[in-house]
């Protein structure tokens, strides 16, 4: 089957059951999220684009060709298991987790904090609130393996 003969919310799907054996069955065990697990939408912009915080955009590469914000870590859902090694492990180093909506960066989160990520949270809004109010978006670098980390933190 070729990559884009199969809808877009299937892909979510079968994106979200890739993340392995190892983080799947801990979404569906896990608590809710605490407020201690969300960043506003203007918290995150701001740690991100201060460097204090790296922010992940875990949305797939067919949403990041609509645009992404400067200095994202693009790693795909789908990728997150094979790629868990790009986020940092240093809990002084937080990490924020932004998709379209939230929907997905919540679920992720649990899944990473059942592998001792006590250092992410969500970005709530996600990158659908990102772009309504209209602040700055590029388009992704060409889509390569591994890091697409362009800077900023």
């Amino acid at each position: 089957m070729r990559p884009n003969s199969t809808p877009a919310p299937v892909r979510r799907r079968v994106a979200l059951l890739a993340l392995g054996s190892a983080l799947l069955p801990q979404i569906a065990c896990s608590q809710p999220p605490s407020s201690a697990d969300v960043a506003t939408l203007d918290e995150a912009r701001q740690l991100h684009e201060s460097g204090q915080a790296l922010l992940v955009d875990i949305r797939e590469s067919s949403e990041h060709a609509t645009g992404v914000a400067a200095g994202a870590l693009l790693l795909p859902m789908s990728q997150l298991s094979r790629r868990i090694a790009e986020l940092p492990a240093d809990p002084s180093r937080p990490v924020l987790l932004i998709c379209r909506t939230q929907n997905r960066s919540s679920n992720t989160l649990k899944a990473l904090r059942r592998q001792g990520f006590g250092h992410v949270r969500y970005v709530h809004g996600g990158m659908s609130d990102w772009a309504r109010r209209g602040w700055p978006m590029v388009k992704p670098a060409a889509t390569t393996p591994g890091p697409t980390h362009s800077g900023g933190g």
